[in-house]
């Protein structure tokens, strides 16, 4: 079990791979614990709650970047254990400019190909982001429009 000191309170993780809570003069320690994101799209690694596993936040963090390495590299880990919010890079393909159509998409995470039943399962979130879910209810996003390259671009106007 590897501990790990952060001025307000402990963490680490038991040999099952849980993360464990503890503060300096609390008695109870906190087997289970999960990090949440308040702005998981909008600001990922700013606002996260340490919460027990029953919903009681034990800590806040306001920035990921303010922890020390290991910690961060620990909460990190975990948070993308719990996640999975692939991010489309490239659209590469489009089967039909009608719904439903399938898609080939460039994500973080390699190539996927997903199939859009309809307009409604693309979402604006913020000023210049997407999240689409596909037919069986992943969620891909699309963090900045601009940053696509034009051809992307162009074939999601279609769908806008």
């Amino acid at each position: 079990m590897n501990d790990f000191q952060l001025t307000q309170f402990q963490l680490s993780r038991n040999a099952y791979g849980k993360l464990i809570y503890s503060a300096p003069g609390d008695t109870e320690v906190h087997e289970g614990v999960v990090p949440v994101r308040a702005f998981p799209i909008a600001a990922p690694d700013v606002g996260i709650a340490i919460v027990s596993m029953d919903g009681r936040e034990l800590a806040w963090i306001e920035r990921l970047t303010d922890l020390p390495e290991q910690i961060r590299i620990l909460l990190e880990e975990e948070l993308a254990n719990r996640e999975f919010l692939p991010e489309i890079q490239q659209i590469k393909h489009v089967s039909v400019f009608a719904s439903p159509s399938t898609w080939t998409v460039a994500t973080n995470r390699g190539d996927a190909t997903l199939v859009l039943k309809g307009e409604e399962d693309i979402r604006r979130v913020g000023e210049s982001g997407l999240i689409i879910a596909d037919a069986h209810g992943i969620q891909f996003l699309i963090r900045d429009l601009q940053k696509l390259d034009k051809a992307s671009r162009k074939l999601l106007d279609r769908f806008l």
